[in-house]
């Protein structure tokens, strides 16, 4: 793995009104890296999202992405972002999963300009990449909420960003459908080599498959190596969070131990 920098974090506090709710955050995020942000309710997870991609403005620090300041930036196309959108559409909405990801080409071929060959292999490239391609012309509004975010994964990606960022994209999926969710985001970045940032509450799942964990609350309580997150006792963990925790465990079968997550 490089570990040249994509998104570096440096001194970042911010409140709202008066209430602190991120404190002194250095993070780093090297390129071809899967990290997993976890982190209790009202922890600045989303907060440093939104930092992170402009939609909140630094006060406090800098935040540099690929090596430039947050405020110069303006390539912004090699950032993607996946937010909670599982389950967001109804049964009526007239879009074709084509269509949906295609869209996601709009800022390189503009508003005016209908996709081409290329443009649709693309499409096809990106729905391939997510198990999503034989619902090429399928109505997103009959898709089950995992296959809705597989296809919004597929729109964020089908314009090549070198990063992609993705905030709880298991909301609304079911059990049973989670762990095949989380093996395709690790192919997109093994096999494709895109780095993630993820926000997620399932440690089990992080500890399994990302490169990297970043403990947020308030402040950064940890941050290095899935393996050395591992190591973490549950008395450390609760530490961290802040509370009692008991970690839920994911086997090669997909089974559920008797633990149960409470993050």
């Amino acid at each position: 793995m490089n570990e040249s920098p994509i998104i570096e974090i440096k001194d970042v506090s911010y409140r709202y009104d008066r209430e602190n709710v991120l404190e002194d955050i250095h993070l780093s995020i090297p390129k071809g890296a899967f990290l997993g942000l976890v982190g209790p309710n009202g922890s600045g997870k989303s907060t440093l999202l939104k930092l992170i991609l402009g939609l909140l403005k630094v006060k406090e620090g800098e935040v540099l992405l690929f090596h430039t300041p947050q405020k110069q930036f303006k390539h912004w196309e090699r950032i993607g972002f996946v937010s909670q959108k599982a389950n967001s559409f109804n049964t009526g909405f007239p879009a074709t999963v084509y269509e949906v990801v295609s869209s996601g080409l709009t800022k390189k071929l503009g508003l005016f300009r209908l996709p081409g060959k290329k443009e649709k292999q693309r499409v096809y490239e990106a729905l391939q990449a997510v198990g999503m391609e034989a619902f090429f012309d399928r109505n997103i509004g009959e898709l089950s909420g995992g296959q809705q975010q597989r296809v919004f994964i597929a729109r964020a990606i089908v314009s090549k960003p070198e990063v992609l960022i993705l905030d709880e994209p298991t909301v609304g999926i079911d059990n049973k459908h989670v762990q095949s969710f989380y093996e395709m985001l690790a192919h997109l970045n093994k096999n494709m080599g895109i780095t993630l940032l993820l926000v997620t509450h399932d440690i089990g799942i992080v500890t399994d498959k990302v490169t990297h964990v970043a403990c947020l609350n308030k402040y950064l309580h940890f941050h290095g190596s899935a393996e050395q997150f591992k190591d973490l006792d549950e008395n450390d963990l609760s530490n961290l969070y802040g509370h009692g925790i008991h970690l839920l465990d994911h086997d090669h079968e997909h089974q559920h131990k008797d633990q149960e997550a409470d993050v």
